[in-house]
């Protein structure tokens, strides 16, 4: 048998996997899942990896794959000499990356860990002998945010839900969760898209709804153009059964949805903040409504919560109250009643780093929005707190932040700029929005970059005003993760109030 022909046969768990020669590529936590994942069917797998950590390291052995540490930068010779029939390839692994460019010109088989997932998706049945039925969610910014409400908006409807993916658990373990769930909320980044988009028919996804969120610049140095990015984020929709959700703010999901190849009576289902139409989620004199999910959509709606109810448990922020209302059509898609809806965002809160609030003190608002990791989510955080003091930059991974600066930017009081590229930030602002004061923290800082900031901002409020880190750039310039950005932001927080300077005379104004 072919190779091709046998893995065309390869759609289900309970298929022959058997002495399938599989390379898996990159040791981290999606690694690690796919070997634990093959080695269990009875696949030979080796898995190679630039580093590994010391558990994944020790547990390979023990579940049956090889490990080959090394250098990836050129084919490794124990690759070639494993002649795999398949690869799968950990999400940071980029098309121009030497060994996937290798794996496409040898015509061999490219998987990313969401296509073997799809593959081995019936391991555990629901009781009617069915597999789960599986919801998708990209964009560029609130993807992680929205996996979390569509999933708890799930569970509080009854159903047994599980969110997955980029959100942080591998969904391979989803799949193989003993106890089996009636939907999986997968979250995908723009990078296992492009894996995606090369499947064959017999891996490609069959989604029961899927939504992209919005689109701006962004990963276009892993992608190489704007187009590539904006096609890999438009596979989300590809073979949708049910419900394709879009923001009808944002035109390249309309787009995306309208030249998608959906199964026959695939729905469209629109939202943003106006009043919505026939077929569409919106806002109605401040009531969140539906008028998809009932029948006569044409001439009602209905509620589904309140602005003042979501203001009272710190969901009102407009691209927060956009997140609800794609997670609402996705969970009405699969018959949650609005009921179910009202109550699960009562209890729902965001995580951290999310447009947080981290200390009121002596006049100041200071908010952790470490999560706002290029400029289109910096864009939503600047509309929710108008007039603050911005701290922005870091790697500003190949996008311009020009037209950031130059629309919200320049409503700023002002810019405290870190990271290697604050030169890109500075003259963007020397450009766009000359009127905005701006003081720098050197990048040789590291350690004490975000006491730094703290002293700045501090100095330049007068009265009452909100400090807000919304960098509109990665962190990994000076920090572990967008995490240890926040976090370390509000350690310098709490240490400037400890040391009692919250009030006006113990300001120092920064100079300039």
């Amino acid at each position: 048998m072919s190779t091709d022909v046998r893995l065309a046969t390869l759609t289900s768990w309970h298929a022959d996997w058997s002495g399938l020669r599989v390379a898996v590529l990159g040791l981290s936590m999606t690694g690690f899942s796919v070997a634990d994942t093959l080695t269990e069917l009875g696949a030979d797998v080796l898995v190679l990896s630039e580093s590994a950590e010391e558990e994944y390291a020790r547990l390979l052995p023990v579940i049956g794959a090889r490990l080959e540490l090394g250098p990836l930068a050129t084919v490794p010779a124990a690759l070639s000499g494993f002649d795999p029939e398949v690869i799968i390839a950990s999400p940071g692994f980029s098309p121009a990356h030497p060994v996937i460019r290798w794996a496409q010109e040898s015509g061999i088989a490219l998987w990313g860990d969401v296509e073997l997932a799809w593959r081995v998706r019936d391991k555990v049945r629901r009781a009617d002998g069915s597999s789960a039925d599986w919801v998708l969610i990209t964009g560029t910014n609130g993807k992680t945010t929205t996996t979390q409400l569509t999933a708890s908006l799930l569970v509080e409807g009854g159903l047994r839900a599980a969110p997955c993916g980029n959100i942080g658990v591998p969904i391979l373990d989803a799949v193989r969760d003993p106890e089996g769930f009636d939907v999986l909320v997968v979250e995908l980044s723009s990078h296992q898209l492009w894996y995606l988009g090369l499947s064959s028919a017999e891996g490609e996804l069959y989604p029961h709804a899927s939504v992209c969120l919005n689109l701006a610049d962004d990963h276009l140095v892993w992608h190489g153009s704007a187009d590539a990015y904006r096609d890999a984020k438009a596979t989300v929709y590809r073979n949708t059964r049910v419900a394709c959700v879009y923001n009808k703010a944002d035109t390249a999901t309309r787009t995306m949805v309208e030249q998608a190849e959906v199964v026959e009576g695939a729905r469209a289902v629109g939202f943003d903040l106006g009043i919505p139409g026939p077929s569409d989620l919106g806002v109605v004199e401040g009531l969140v409504v539906d008028r998809a999910f009932l029948d006569d959509r044409a001439r009602s709606a209905l509620e589904l919560t309140t602005v003042a109810d979501l203001e009272r448990v710190g969901l009102a922020a407009p691209h927060i109250v956009q997140n609800i209302l794609a997670a609402s059509a996705l969970a009405r898609s699969l018959g949650v009643e609005p009921e179910a809806i009202h109550a699960a965002l009562q209890s729902f809160r965001l995580d951290e780093h999310r447009i947080q609030v981290i200390a009121r003190h002596g006049g100041i608002t200071w908010v952790d929005d470490s999560k706002a990791t290029n400029p289109h989510a910096a864009a939503s955080s600047l509309r929710a707190y108008p007039g603050a003091i911005w701290v922005v930059g870091g790697d500003l991974k190949g996008v311009d932040i020009g037209e950031l600066v130059a629309s919200v930017g320049a409503t700023a009081r002002a810019a405290v700029v870190i990271g290697v590229e604050r030169g890109s930030v500075v003259a963007a602002f020397e450009r766009h929005a000359p009127t905005v004061p701006v003081f720098e923290v050197d990048a040789g800082e590291t350690d004490h970059v975000m006491n730094r900031v703290v002293e700045i901002a501090a100095g330049i409020v007068e009265g009452e005003g909100t400090v807000l880190l919304a960098p509109a750039a990665a962190s990994f310039d000076q920090f572990s993760g967008y995490a240890d950005r926040g976090h370390r932001f509000a350690e310098a927080v709490r240490d400037w109030i400890d040391r009692g300077n919250a009030d006006d005379s113990g300001r120092t104004p920064p100079t300039v």
